[in-house]
């Protein structure tokens, strides 16, 4: 190797990863003397501040036939992504350059006569502070139709064409009507008191905060087109049953998180009223209506821009003042009110479609009302680097959101355990270690599942040509006993790393219970109560209370032992804690040995409570397929 510089390297770069502005970032590189290397440089690039730089970096010796450089980047004054490279004058030769290499497993580099792609610095604002109880604690998904219903609802005189299915166990409406639409009109009934009866369940389970998909006031099931956001939907409950709910909760040791849609409304709503269903005059209604602003309107009434050309859910100009002041700064508006009656914080529903000023004043309402509401956005890509509208987002420097929504990790960890790649999960993982604030790291909403992508378990147990069977046949589908029960050890290793992993391990209801389901409203059906796989239950509740007591797993450092093929294995370290995550999502026994500290020391799997010993300061394990372990002093 002639040249090397490795991100993750402390002789190379310090501190590790994203830092506050102002913090010193000392770089080096090592050069080979045989390149005759004349003149070392750091090339900047500061993306917010559309500036650059040149630092020619200090010489700092030969070292076994290596020549150091070094220098430091400067921060001060800065936010955001700093892109930076390296290039190598050479004695009348070609210059080299040394940027990042996509592909290295380690943060390594590479370099060539032409600019590779640079590396990245994520520079943040100085008190950047979320509240911790999110990332340290277990959250539970809860799509609110179909979670649990105590009697049948009435919906007439409610909004929108409802049916309500009288079998709990029916497969959901997914064919078009008349006109060729999907119109999710049918309901099952799920309900505030609902939940609130199995608030002991959930926390049998370990959880300490439950996500609700919108339990607003609307037109469909899904409930993402808002009619009134200063209303419980009257098939879900009221008002107090919400307080009552977050009081009785509460209590338990458990959060409320609302879904906040504030990219658009319902077709249906009280603001747009385009059927009228309200008494209020809506922007449909009057140009002279409150709510006309809100609305862009390219010829009155009948067209308006809508959220992915969807006629239901028109768009609202979130740059609006009146809609600002309803949504955000009033006294009761409606991200205050929730919070002020019980709720804890907001996850936020295409944040990339929420201006950045939309999102700082909600965060900032949000801590005004309550100093640890919490603010999760929905990104499914890196969020230091997204790109939406030709403009890169500010989510994670410290004045927008506290954490999002870890799709990165669900794909990364449902792909390893599919293709036995762990060298892969590791490198996108500690990609998103580097690049994401501390902060944000251990705030993540770890997902494998949620009510927009497919079970985990049916994803875990079909082949891949079944996402393009007819509807018909996935509408139906049910994994064959062989199929189900490979899957659902598989998925008792991807809960296992998720509940491992820093940031909050998010639990899609009913993925503990053994749901299966292809795409939406399939992955919507009604919680199976009375037909639950125990033994998958067992499992997540040893995996929440597990969690629930190790402070290593809540808040300890991550490190990787092993990454490699099937095998998967990782350290989180807190004070004198220790708990080793084993994974071997292969088809054959592995045999393997881990750093273990002590001569004779017990180390104990906290799943099945199997003890090891260790010898000369490491633990020989023999791992069977598909088998996951938790190991702990």
């Amino acid at each position: 190797m002639q040249i090397y510089y490795n991100t993750r390297d402390p002789r190379c770069k310090t501190p590790f990863g994203a830092v506050s502005s102002g913090t010193e970032v000392s770089l080096s590189i090592r050069a080979s003397r045989e390149l005759a290397v004349s003149e070392a440089i750091l090339n900047i690039s500061y993306e917010f501040d559309d500036e650059k730089q040149y630092i020619v970096m200090a010489w700092t010796g030969l070292a076994d036939g290596f020549d150091g450089y070094t220098a430091s980047l400067p921060t001060r004054n800065r936010l955001g992504p700093v892109w930076y490279s390296f290039t190598l004058k050479r004695f009348n030769q070609c210059d080299m350059h040394i940027g990042r290499d996509a592909h290295a497993p380690d943060g390594g580099s590479v370099f060539s006569r032409k600019a590779p792609p640079p590396f990245q610095l994520t520079v943040y604002e100085g008190g950047y502070d979320v509240p911790e109880w999110f990332g340290q604690g277990v959250t539970y998904h809860i799509f609110p139709d179909r979670f649990r219903r105590q009697g049948l609802p009435d919906p007439s005189g409610l909004v929108g064409d409802r049916v309500v299915h009288e079998d709990w166990g029916d497969t959901p409406d997914f064919r078009p009507d008349e006109k060729g639409e999907i119109r999710n009109r049918d309901f099952y009934g799920g309900s505030l008191a609902g939940v609130r009866g199995k608030l002991p369940y959930l926390r049998s389970l370990g959880v300490s905060t439950i996500y609700f998909s919108p339990i607003f006031e609307a037109a469909s099931n899904h409930r993402y087109d808002t009619a009134d956001y200063l209303s419980i939907d009257p098939m879900f409950g009221t008002e107090a049953d919400f307080t009552a709910l977050c009081r009785e909760a509460e209590n338990m040791g458990i959060r409320i998180i609302l879904d906040g849609v504030f990219n658009h409304t319902g077709y249906n709503s009280r603001y747009f009223n385009g059927h009228g269903f309200y008494p209020d005059i809506g922007a449909t209604q009057s140009q002279d209506s409150p709510y006309y602003p809100w609305y862009d309107f390219t010829a009155w009434p009948h067209q308006y821009a809508s959220w992915w050309d969807i006629y239901t859910l028109p768009h609202v100009r979130e740059d609006d003042p009146s809609y600002m002041d309803f949504i955000l700064d009033a006294p009761d508006s409606v991200v205050r009110k929730w919070l002020r009656i019980g709720a804890s914080g907001w996850r936020l529903d295409v944040a990339d479609e929420l201006p950045g000023e939309f999102i700082e004043r909600l965060r900032a309402a949000a801590r005004e009302e309550k100093q640890d509401a919490v603010i999760i956005g929905e990104v499914w890509e890196d969020a230091t680097t997204k790109v939406a509208y030709d403009v890169r987002r500010r989510y994670l420097l410290g004045r927008e959101l506290d954490g999002v929504m870890n799709y990165p990790l669900r794909n990364a960890l449902l792909d390893y355990l599919l293709h036995k790649n762990a060298e892969a999960f590791a490198t996108k993982m500690e990609t998103l270690r580097e690049n994401y604030p501390r902060q944000a790291f251990y705030s993540l909403m770890n997902i494998i599942g949620t009510h927009d992508t497919p079970r985990a378990l049916t994803v875990l147990g079909v082949e891949s040509k079944a996402f393009e069977w007819p509807r018909e046949k996935r509408a139906g589908y049910k994994l064959p006993p062989a199929a189900r029960d490979k899957a659902i050890k598989r998925l008792k290793l991807a809960a296992l790393v998720q509940f491992a992993f820093p940031g909050s391990p998010c639990v899609y209801y009913g993925d503990e219970c053994g749901m299966e389901g292809f795409e939406d409203p399939f992955n919507r059906r009604g919680y199976p109560w009375g037909d639950e796989d125990g033994s998958l239950i067992h499992w997540y509740a040893r995996l929440g209370n597990f969690r629930l007591g190790s402070e290593a797993l809540k808040k300890g450092d991550i490190h990787y032992l092993q990454a490699q093929g099937p095998l998967l294995v990782f350290a989180r370290r807190h004070s004198r804690q220790q708990v080793l995550a084993v994974v071997n999502a292969g088809d054959e026994d592995a045999v393997l040995t881990v750093p273990w500290d002590g001569e004779g020391e017990l180390a104990h799997d906290a799943m099945t409570g199997e003890e090891f010993q260790a010898s000369m300061g490491h633990l020989s394990l023999s791992v069977a397929p598909l088998r996951g372990m938790l190991l702990v002093e």
